[in-house]
């Protein structure tokens, strides 16, 4: 009779399990477009970001917010930054600091403040804010981030932020419904080209719960691309072509403005 107990309570047990809805979350995403075509005249665009909250497993109820973080970086790059100083009266540079690897485009986008979704812990360790990105620089022999509060960073992203370049939103992801979500990532006219990535994280009561990216390409197209294969696969030839159009622009002006 013992043993008989324990399994019928053993088999209760497992039932009692499954009937008890998994607390699992998946992001299902889209973005509206997945190429930015660049011509003469670009001025800059958007690209609308929207998805939703799906349970992971069936009948699983959903929390009661939610709480969405979305990272879209730019082609990577290694620039010097220098600092002037003035010298005997003339402007000269100072000092200078290398910025290693880092994105050419970054901005972070959030549906309310950074420090109302996570503590401080967890934005730094998902780097959610530009206070807590990761921007690595060669100091010396090492390459490492600094301080916030460093005169080189703080320029560096201003400097990115007045291109708009940089930027944060808290504002920046509107939920539509409990569980649906957009998102409009704009794109300046001096957006550099290559593949942008989106990261996208989901939070709930200042804990991560998964996490899932997107991408989209901006890339020059027109005669402007033409040009420029040209110059880099057919280097050659395109010289060629530069010198005889500067001499036949020369000849062609000497004609129009000739003096009798």
């Amino acid at each position: 009779m013992a043993r008989r107990a324990l399994v019928l309570a053993a088999l209760l047990a497992a039932f009692l399990a499954d009937a008890v809805p998994a607390r699992a979350e998946r992001l299902v995403t889209s973005i509206s477009r997945h190429q930015v075509s660049v011509t003469s005249s670009f001025v800059g665009t958007s690209i609308v970001l929207f998805g939703t909250v799906e349970p992971d497993a069936p009948f699983a109820r959903p929390r009661d917010s939610y709480d969405i973080v979305v990272t879209v970086t730019g082609p990577r790059e290694t620039v010097v930054t220098r600092r002037k100083e003035r010298v005997f009266g003339i402007w000269a540079n100072a000092a200078s600091r290398t910025f290693v690897n880092v994105p050419t485009y970054l901005h972070i986008l959030a549906n309310r403040p950074f420090d109302q979704i996570a503590n401080t812990d967890i934005l730094r360790r998902y780097q959610i804010g530009l206070d807590y990105f990761q921007l690595p620089q060669r100091i010396g022999p090492d390459i490492a981030d600094v301080v916030r509060e460093d005169s080189f960073r703080v320029n560096f992203i201003r400097i990115k932020t007045d291109h708009r370049l940089y930027g944060q939103q808290t504002n920046g992801v509107t939920f539509l419904t409990p569980t649906l979500f957009r998102s409009e990532i704009r794109l300046p006219a001096v957006a550099p080209f290559g593949t942008y990535d989106a990261d996208l994280k989901l939070f709930a009561e200042g804990k991560m719960l998964v996490r899932t990216n997107s991408a989209f390409e901006v890339v020059k197209v027109g005669f402007e691309q033409f040009v420029a294969t040209a110059a880099r696969e057919h280097g050659l030839l395109y010289g060629i072509a530069a010198v005889m159009m500067a001499l036949m622009t020369g000849w062609f002006a000497s004609v129009v403005f000739r003096r009798d």
